[in-house]
């Protein structure tokens, strides 16, 4: 089944093909550091972006780094992705993985990434190899090592704003003196960048461009072949930073200057692009990005700018830094939602079935809903990847059995309703009270469960390896003794608009 487009899509598909129509057959401009007024068009239109040469970083935490990387590429912990676009699949060109604070996920193209937790204090993690474990510990290092870079970015943002002054600085070396925040800054503003430096995950990424057949091509400035299509980066916290480490695997002596002949950006080097949303009066910017540099996205330049990363010759990995806005999106928020649905049933016979507490419409829609969450943004968003999880630790497996055990009894509570609105006797107004609050959700359960057994089933699914195959889960067979329900809810549905139908005047 195919999926509508959302009107947020549709927007910005539409601003999208504006956008080439206006330019027909022109490129937008760019610059490169080659051209003379790159630093100053950097500083004025992009002055929230700050690039840390590699240079400035410390060389143990550089060999750190780059180590852990290769661990755990060697080790096959990073994977591409089938995301949904537009209702279409598409599998990623580029390969990641998430490392972050136990419990955590992060969700992009409408695909929630599963951390590998990194050793916080307190955590109980185990990993299948001492070095997957030592990796994980390198990036929690990496992580703190760019809170602190953040922070002091922000304060030297903010202290040239509150000075006035214009020319700040974007692109430092390892001599550049530092800004301090000084006595102009108060313990409000301390924590604001504290916590818009709180990152909680970093999405690896990996991707060799000697192994990809085909990459897209930049459709705005004509900067070349395309690793990371022109975006915003999803769910993040509002006005968060971001903070990115780029590790290109040339050899330093392979390294080469630009080549001043050389028209736009060197297609042999890895660059990031930057430019200002929907605007094609400002250029452009593609920035090198050599061995061990580092790029910060400050205060709202996520929101007003988008980016992309434009693919060189040489292998590349990447760990990009977030603060994941995970109001909804860790395994504490979801087990709660799970015992706040589960909070209706008031008794439960040995062979699973259940009587209800409360008949209430607005507690019957809560439920339902629930249910609806736990199986579609849980359990089917985990399985649809495979049993990839499990190559770095088994951390999840326990989680998620428990989350299936919950999602089954409301499976019971959803049959114990469907019971009372069969019951004879009910009064109408009641019957459609009940039948109101839960038609839409076991309509969108129907509808979403069809669309993701076609995913698993779809031909590009069916081409991945063993361990990265989607698999279909939940799923059960008709006539299932163990599931009160089929799988399938068409006559469901179909039975419960005719009772609604029944029910009205």
């Amino acid at each position: 089944m195919k999926r509508t487009p959302t009107a947020e899509e549709r927007e910005r598909e539409a601003k999208k093909l504006r956008l080439l129509e206006e330019l027909e057959d022109t490129w937008l401009p760019y610059l490169t550091p080659k051209d003379d007024e790159f630093y100053q068009q950097w500083q004025l239109k992009y002055p929230k972006l700050i690039l840390r040469e590699a240079a400035s970083v410390p060389e143990l935490l550089h060999k750190e780094v780059q180590q852990a990387f290769l661990t755990l590429h060697k080790h096959g912990c990073l994977f591409r992705d089938l995301v949904r676009i537009q209702g279409k699949d598409l599998l990623t060109p580029v390969s990641r993985i998430l490392i972050g604070n136990p419990g955590c996920t992060y969700k992009y193209l409408n695909t929630r990434l599963f951390t590998v937790p990194w050793p916080v204090k307190g955590s109980d993690a185990k990993y299948n190899e001492a070095e997957i474990a030592a990796a994980c510990q390198t990036f929690l290092k990496l992580n703190s090592y760019l809170q602190v870079e953040t922070i002091q970015a922000l304060e030297e943002l903010a202290a040239k704003e509150k000075a006035n002054i214009d020319a700040v600085p974007v692109c430092i070396g390892p001599d550049f003196p530092r800004v301090g925040m000084g006595s102009s800054f108060d313990g409000h503003d301390e924590i604001d960048m504290k916590n818009r430096a709180a990152y909680n995950v970093t999405l690896l990424n990996f991707m060799d461009p000697q192994k990809m057949p085909y990459l897209k091509e930049e459709p705005y400035f004509g900067m070349g072949k395309m690793a990371v299509s022109w975006h915003h980066d999803e769910n993040l916290v509002d006005r968060s930073a971001v903070a990115v480490y780029s590790y290109s695997c040339e050899g330093p002596e392979e390294e080469s200057e630009d080549d001043p002949q050389l028209e736009g950006r060197d297609p042999d080097i890895w660059h990031v692009g930057f430019k200002i949303s929907w605007d094609i009066e400002t250029p452009g910017l593609a920035i090198p990005l050599h061995q061990g540099d580092c790029y910060f996205m400050l205060d709202d330049l996520n929101a007003t700018h988008q980016h992309c990363v434009l693919a060189g010759l040489p292998p590349r990995f990447s760990s990009t830094h977030r603060v994941a806005e995970c109001s909804t999106g860790t395994l504490e928020y979801i087990l709660q939602r799970c015992q706040v649905a589960l909070q209706n049933v008031r008794e439960e016979a040995d062979n699973g079935e259940i009587s209800l507490k409360s008949l209430e419409s607005v507690v019957l829609k809560q439920g339902e809903e629930i249910h609806n969450e736990v199986e579609f943004e849980w359990l089917r968003q985990f399985w649809f990847q495979g049993s990839r999880y499990k190559k770095c630790t088994d951390w999840w497996c326990q989680p998620m059995s428990q989350l299936e055990e919950m999602w089954r009894k409301m499976e019971w509570l959803t049959s114990a309703v469907l019971r009372e609105v069969r019951r004879e006797g009910v009064p109408m107004e009641q019957k459609n009270e009940m039948l109101t609050s839960i038609l839409a959700s076991i309509t969108t359960r129907q509808n979403l469960r069809r669309e993701w057994h076609a995913r698993c089933q779809s031909r590009i699914a069916r081409t991945l390896p063993a361990d990265q195959k989607p698999e279909c889960r939940p799923y059960w067979e008709k006539g299932d003794p163990s599931m009160p329900l089929p799988f399938d809810l068409t006559e469901i549905v179909s039975e419960l608009r005719g009772l609604l139908l029944e029910t009205r005047p």
